[in-house]
């Protein structure tokens, strides 16, 4: 049967003119030669940790409360060539150790590279995004590595040849070929994150690995699919590289993520909404609300402008709005076109922090002196000050968790997590990262913990023990 297919394909092939061959021949050694370049920089990530049965994140499979070790394995792209790498944030989440395998590549065969096809180098998390669901790691390499550079996703246009590479089913150095479904797929209406939505074949495996255009530039990197068997249905889906962009230099500058915002509420405006409104167009978007004290409120603008463009690019509905302003970094000057009663006018708008990121003080963490190295944490103590850039808390003390420092000795219910805040432990309240180490410190090892904490603007109790 095999010898009969090849058969037939050669028997096609000779068929066609023979400048349609030289076209097909040129294509297949273009994306040969994009094949070769591009695999050198994806990696495979190997990640093993701990997961709370019966918790949403853990596998859902183990009884509640039981705690479990999990392994995960993902892809990742390089894009330093001293070892910085970018995967998705539910590959390495919750892990206690990752390792990285570098791409083989001849040229490291034949440098006679320590760097080989098996070697395994560990990874450190430099910071994370879960509401983006980006990580960025970081590994020691002996030698420099192939890097990917992260493309305009502003230029992407819908029918574009794409590839998706990775490691699907733990199948390494893998590609697949499609094209770009939507260069704009929001697929929550209250998310102001879109998505690259491609046909090229993503399983699971590929999480975290590149999404490149014809030109090997990075694109996307694949975080997630629609699927009704589990596996490639066609329907996947890339976190543009403009965002990714963003968010990996905020972590290699500050190791977090902050998140920006102009001071307003917006909607699309629709032709009912303009015809109630006596609106002269049915299109773009209309503000609904503006703080006066924020920074379009300073810059002049007011409820009821319509948004015409953003830095100069035409805005036609909300998606576009907020994907735009979902981009900016802090202190960025954003140009916004605007007009009001007829007359159209500029604004420029400074981009503050939002005021419901519960990680925004995280600038002032100093890690050495803010650890607490008994629960693998880093820590911050509530002050007065502090308190006033917070969202409220239940109490006026307390040490807010946030960030991981290594292991925790402790384990059960699930752990700590970024932007719990600790009350007490055993019935001793915690008022200072002093308090907070004299605490656990004190515990012998066959003593409960038991701590108060506020979760999400809850109090609970977590149960925790060596």
């Amino acid at each position: 049967m095999k010898i009969l297919r090849r058969t037939l394909g050669i028997l096609a092939m000779a068929s066609l003119p023979a400048a349609a061959q030289n076209q097909l021949r040129a294509f297949s050694d273009s994306v040969e030669q994009l094949s070769q370049k591009v695999s050198g920089a994806v990696v495979q990530v190997f990640a093993t940790g701990y997961a709370l049965g019966g918790d949403d994140e853990g596998s859902g499979t183990t009884p509640a409360g039981v705690v479990t070790k999990q392994r995960s394995t993902g892809s990742g792209v390089v894009v330093s060539s001293d070892g910085y790498i970018l995967t998705n944030n539910h590959v390495v989440q919750n892990a206690r150790r990752i390792r990285v395998q570098l791409a083989w590549t001849p040229e490291a065969s034949e440098s006679k590279s320590p760097l080989m096809r098996s070697t395994l180098l560990e990874a450190t998390v430099v910071g994370t995004d879960r509401e983006v669901d980006l990580a960025v790691l970081k590994i020691n390499p002996s030698r420099e590595l192939a890097v990917l550079k992260l493309a305009d996703s502003d230029k992407i246009r819908q029918g574009q040849i794409v590839f998706a590479f990775g490691n699907p089913l733990g199948l390494e150095n893998s590609v697949s070929m499609g094209v770009v479904s939507s260069v704009g797929r929001q697929i929550r209406p209250d998310d102001p994150l879109t998505y690259i939505q491609t046909d090229a074949p993503i399983n699971p495996g590929n999480s975290g690995g590149p999404l490149v255009d014809s030109n090997g530039d990075v694109v996307g990197i694949n975080t997630l699919i629609f699927s009704q068997s589990g596996g490639s249905e066609g329907i996947g889906f890339s976190i543009p590289s403009n965002v990714v962009n963003s968010i990996y230099r905020q972590i290699r500058k500050d190791g977090h993520v902050h998140r920006g915002e102009i001071g307003v509420t917006a909607q699309s405006i629709t032709p009912e909404l303009a015809a109630g409104l006596s609106l002269k167009q049915d299109w773009g978007v209309i503000l609904n609300d503006v703080d006066p004290d924020g920074p379009a409120g300073t810059s002049g603008l007011q409820p009821g402008d319509i948004i015409l463009a953003l830095n100069d690019k035409p805005v036609g509905d909300l998606r576009q709005f907020q994907n735009t302003v979902y981009r900016l970094m802090l202190n960025d000057v954003l140009k916004i076109g605007a007009v009001r009663d007829m007359d159209r006018f500029e604004a420029e708008v400074k981009v503050r922090e939002r005021e419901d990121d519960p990680f925004r003080f995280l600038d002032l963490v100093k890690p050495e002196a803010n650890r607490v190295p008994k629960l693998g944490i880093i820590g911050v103590a509530i002050t007065k000050d502090l308190a006033a850039v917070l969202p409220d808390t239940r109490k006026p003390y307390g040490v807010i968790v946030a960030a991981r420092a290594g292991e925790s000795e402790y384990s059960g219910q699930g752990g700590l997590k970024l932007g719990d805040v600790i009350y007490a432990v055993n019935t001793v309240p915690v008022s200072s990262l002093e308090a907070l180490r004299a605490a656990v410190d004190r515990l012998k090892p066959t003593d409960p913990m038991v701590m108060q904490i506020e979760r999400g603007g809850r109090l609970l109790f977590l149960t925790l023990s060596e």
